[in-house]
């Protein structure tokens, strides 16, 4: 083959070396595109099987209750590996991954359930943004039982703060109770669920529960919401969901 040909091809190579899976970032990952279901199911059946095989035990890291319910109970998975679990799975935090494996309903039935980390980022990066680690942040309007707007434009934000969805993608604007803990409105997702499954839901009741009945995702970084006389989704109480 003459060299002015094969100079040519090794540099058409050279990109997709590059663009081949074992140089993608973490962010690239086709595994952490979606809601990686066949690894929940993965992680789903070693817990239950540890549970079994250990009187009803459950595979936790320790934390102390102040923590957000939806992020309290992590998955510890250096009790699982490797009797039942082979390998982490991809799309875990502990991976390099974007979700931290967790447990709901530990009492009742421990269930498996993700926390979108890529959020939580985003609540990382605008503390140190409006650098509140040591004093109290300006608030603008209330919104709720001690959720309040942040007051952006004194910090010099060009735009309000959000974040996507994690079930709609959606931007979800970002608040803060008297705390300095972050809150992410879940307002408009709790609605279009109402709407779209025609539910009639209990006033009074947390009601965050739908977000998460078919999906594996949860409502992490939020407040209880409740609903009012007409069905819509209104704030409940204030709660710390900012703690990690």
């Amino acid at each position: 083959m003459a060299p002015v040909m094969l100079k040519r091809m090794l540099m058409l190579m050279i990109p997709l070396l590059f663009l081949s899976g074992c140089f993608y970032p973490n962010a690239e990952k086709v595994e952490n595109q979606v809601a990686p279901l066949d690894q929940l199911n993965m992680v789903q059946t070693a817990v239950d099987q540890y549970r079994q095989d250990n009187k009803g035990l459950l595979p936790l890291k320790d934390r102390d209750q102040s923590y957000d319910q939806y992020v309290k109970h992590p998955v510890d998975f250096s009790k699982l590996q490797p009797r039942y679990l082979s390998e982490l799975p991809g799309s875990s935090f502990e991976k390099g991954g974007y979700y931290q494996y967790v447990m709901m309903d530990v009492e009742t039935d421990p269930t498996v359930k993700l926390v979108d980390l890529r959020n939580a980022e985003v609540l990382k990066d605008l503390r140190i943004r409006l650098n509140i680690q040591d004093r109290t942040l300006a608030l603008d309007q209330k919104v709720g039982p001690n959720v309040y707007k942040i007051a952006y434009k004194k910090y010099g934000l060009d735009e309000y703060p959000t974040v996507n969805s994690p079930y709609s993608g959606e931007a979800l604007p970002v608040y803060i109770n008297g705390g300095n803990d972050f809150i992410i409105d879940y307002t408009q997702d709790l609605g279009r669920v109402i709407r779209e499954k025609k539910l009639k839901l209990k006033q009074g009741e947390d009601i965050r529960y739908i977000l998460y009945q078919d999906s594996p995702i949860l409502p992490a970084y939020s407040v209880p919401y409740t609903v009012n006389e007409k069905n819509e989704p209104i704030f409940k109480s204030n709660a710390n969901p900012d703690k990690k």
